[in-house]
């Protein structure tokens, strides 16, 4: 049995709650007035992501507009930061400049996870090296490949990002990942890279650009301690593991 297509709403008819502006909102259920009041901690994810987008398109609010794209992502932040600028401008009220400051918000909380290491902590251990990067490189889109720089004490003097995209023996060259480890006089390096698929298990041209670099660093007496692939939630070391 067919049932008859709702009336379309005329001009200026009160929308239902989730299709109302924000100005048209209670103050206090308004993302940002709610955000001055009780701090960010207070807000849903839908409603941080409402205050990035600001407003939504006619007819529809900015929390509604939020409600979709989290819904677009499978309610995963991380799968929100790996979804291309492109893909979140398809979603109805979502522009390039909104995309943009979605992405950038996004990046700014991974790069701060980033910084929560203690500075000048040492890295003793795999579990260390891991908790280092993986805020960063565990939602990342594309493989990117790291070398931290350690000083005598093992803390980490810099990390260097050698190389985005595939990883292969011919981009990690000897040569770049060794030359900033010279400049900075290291103890020793250890490597670091990504698998977008969240599954950290070494391929073959993992253990292929491995070797090769751990003989590099004999030679140049800076000692490639580890090698640790990051992947979603857990992470593979070929120290651990036995393979360096």
């Amino acid at each position: 049995m067919s049932h008859p297509l709702p009336e379309p709403t005329p001009p200026g008819t009160p929308t239902p709650i989730g299709g109302l502006r924000i100005k048209e909102l209670p103050a206090s259920e308004r993302p940002r007035e709610r955000l001055r009041a009780l701090g960010s901690q207070a807000l849903s994810t839908t409603e941080l992501i409402a205050t990035l987008l600001g407003s939504g398109q006619q007819g529809t609010s900015a929390v509604a507009c939020a409600q979709v794209v989290f819904e677009q992502c499978g309610g995963s932040l991380g799968r929100l930061a790996a979804m291309p600028l492109a893909a979140l401008t398809r979603i109805r009220g979502v522009g390039v400049a909104r995309a943009a400051a979605v992405h950038a918000a996004l990046e700014l909380g991974r790069r701060m996870a980033g910084e929560a290491r203690e500075a000048g902590l040492p890295l003793r251990g795999p579990r260390d090296v891991a908790a280092a990067f993986a805020p960063r490189l565990q939602d990342a889109p594309v493989e990117e490949f790291h070398v931290a720089i350690l000083d005598a004490q093992h803390r980490l003097e810099r990390d260097v990002l050698i190389t985005r995209g595939l990883l292969n023996s011919s981009l990690v060259h000897p040569r770049e990942v060794f030359r900033e480890a010279i400049a900075e006089r290291a103890a020793a390096v250890i490597l670091v890279h990504n698998h977008p698929s969240g599954d950290p298990t070494p391929s073959a041209e993992d253990r292929a650009v491995t070797e090769q670099l751990v003989a590099a660093g004999r030679l140049l007496d800076i000692p490639v301690h580890d090698h640790i692939i990051v992947g979603r939630g857990r992470y593979v070391s070929f120290a651990e593991a036995g393979l360096l």
